[in-house]
């Protein structure tokens, strides 16, 4: 498995080089397109996903969202740690090895257990290794039902699916479950936020992602408005 997964890094690789030539000055070439895609998904999300999110969020109690929610975050770990290794982050690997043992032993990842030993949390992709590695994050795309990615970020989605424990599951329909009940948690938790969107919407969502996966890639060395938006909104909800 590991062998496929370093020949698919490096396939993917050549592909994102070839991607470098793109301008910087321009991230989104490809506007007409993406808006495009972007109002298709709008419409999906407001006819069909949101509506159910909202469902979820007012039938759900907030411990039991709380915990599904670590629960998909714990599946993620494995994707984390294997970046962590690709980038030579040794530190963190343990630490989020730690993590997803003890998280997953002590609640299946339900609670957070490890925090509370300190293990901090990290996010880490293959976009964001292959960033580290030189790679250009190519031209902004909005891609169908998944949202906004780049060039890099979209041909590593697949290496990001391949390492998750839930495609250990031989039960298919199970499995499908798990991941449109991690779409909906997903969605669910974003509608506190959506308040803080001003003008053009596929203007301001793209300008996060890009700034969102920079800061991701450099490992926080540059500013996230963003999250500290995200921040002040949690601390007004807490209050």
């Amino acid at each position: 498995m590991f062998r496929h997964l370093a020949n698919a890094c490096v396939c993917t690789l050549i592909v994102i080089s070839s991607q470098h030539a793109i301008a910087t000055e321009n991230p989104d070439p490809w506007e007409n397109v993406n808006r495009k895609i972007f109002a298709f998904n709008k419409n999906a999300d407001t006819y069909v996903l949101k509506p159910i999110a909202r469902g979820y969020r007012a039938a759900t109690p907030d411990i039991v969202d709380n915990s599904i929610t670590r629960f998909f975050d714990n599946l993620q770990q494995p994707l984390v740690i294997i970046n962590n290794g690709l980038q030579g982050k040794g530190q963190q690997a343990a630490s989020d090895t730690g993590r997803f043992l003890v998280n997953t032993i002590t609640s299946l990842g339900f609670a957070d257990v490890a925090s509370h030993m300190g293990l901090v949390k990290h996010e880490e992709d293959f976009g964001q290794t292959f960033g580290k590695w030189g790679a250009s994050s190519g031209a902004y795309v909005m891609l169908p039902f998944l949202g906004p990615s780049s060039v890099r970020d979209a041909l590593a989605k697949p290496l990001d699916m391949l390492v998750n424990p839930r495609n250990l599951l031989d039960d298919a329909p199970l499995n499908m479950a798990l991941a449109g009940l991690q779409v909906v948690d997903t969605r669910a938790d974003l509608i506190p936020i959506e308040k803080i969107i001003e003008g053009d919407e596929y203007l301001f969502l793209r300008d996060i992602y890009l700034q969102r996966r920079e800061f991701l890639v450099q490992d926080g060395k540059v500013k996230d408005s963003f999250m500290d938006d995200m921040d002040d909104e949690s601390n007004e909800a807490a209050q």
